[in-house]
């Protein structure tokens, strides 16, 4: 669960959104931020270790780095959150348009001048 650790601090929230945009530099990144290069720099390490963000050699200089994004550890928080919901969100959504439905059929057939006519 350290990649609930890597998520929680807001800056690196931040960064995954750029980074889902597509890849980037380090340079770019930080160039999103009011805060030091330095700074960017740890968080991309933090992001790095937990699997967040993947990085490679820039095929300009070689000197750069680029980065991108792999949600695939998001996966183990996705399970997580999942188990302790205990019910898919789509049956809950489910049962509430049935009741609504037996609410509205139920007043229809006691109170007659509420249908809707046709004409």
């Amino acid at each position: 669960m350290d990649v609930l650790i890597a998520v929680a601090d807001p800056v690196r929230r931040e960064i995954i959104e750029l980074l889902r945009g597509r890849p980037m530099t380090a340079g770019e990144i930080a160039a999103a931020f009011p805060i030091s290069r330095p700074a960017i720099s740890r968080h991309l390490r933090v992001l790095r270790e937990q699997g967040l963000a993947v990085d490679r050699a820039s095929d300009t200089d070689g000197r750069g780095r680029i980065y991108r994004l792999d949600v695939g550890p998001l996966t183990e928080i996705q399970k997580w959150i999942s188990s302790l919901r205990g019910f898919d969100p789509f049956d809950a959504l489910e049962t509430e348009v049935r009741r609504t439905r037996r609410e509205r059929q139920a007043s229809t057939r006691t109170n007659p001048s509420t249908r809707r006519s046709t004409a």
